[in-house]
């Protein structure tokens, strides 16, 4: 089982990385996040440390043996008992159950150290890879919508 750090300070530089490294491979199943995203990255980092430390968020990364990050799983917009679950795996790391693992830790947290009793989520249709994660992790499509132009599914699961 990995293990879903909360977000700290010291951790910018490793997201940082992160997301430079796996831009690419992020854009051909999600909506880029633009330039704006790493030319502000401090402040952007800065912000979500604010909204964990306010209760509104919760923000994890995992790391590999060497303090890099591998994943990141966040639980966004926590109200009335539930939450918007949002994850990325490293390219390196994919295709080895990590998706799964982490997705499957943060619904355990969520319930046990956060008091949810619902998640939801969205991917793009054309990533059956993060459907596939989020049904091993018991959640359920809802409905089917448009995310930045992209056709895109919204899933939830009771906790």
């Amino acid at each position: 089982m990995p293990v879903l750090e909360p977000l700290r300070p010291d951790h910018a530089d490793a997201v940082l990385a992160f997301e430079r490294a796996n831009r690419a491979y992020f854009a051909r199943s999600i909506p880029d996040r633009g330039d704006a995203y790493f030319a502000g990255f401090a402040d952007r980092h800065a912000a979500l440390l604010a909204e964990q430390a306010a209760g509104t968020c919760r923000f994890h990364v995992v790391l590999d043996a060497a303090g890099a990050v591998t994943a990141r799983v966040n639980l966004v917009d926590l109200a009335d008992g539930s939450a918007e679950l949002g994850y990325r795996i490293a390219e390196s790391a994919a295709g080895r159950g990590l998706a799964t693992a982490a997705v499957a830790e943060a619904c355990r947290l969520a319930a046990a150290s956060y008091g949810l009793t619902a998640l939801t989520a969205v991917t793009t249709v054309d990533n059956p890879a993060s459907q596939a994660v989020l049904t091993r992790n018991g959640f359920r499509s809802t409905h089917g919508f448009r995310l930045a132009e992209r056709p895109a599914l919204a899933y939830r699961r009771l906790l």
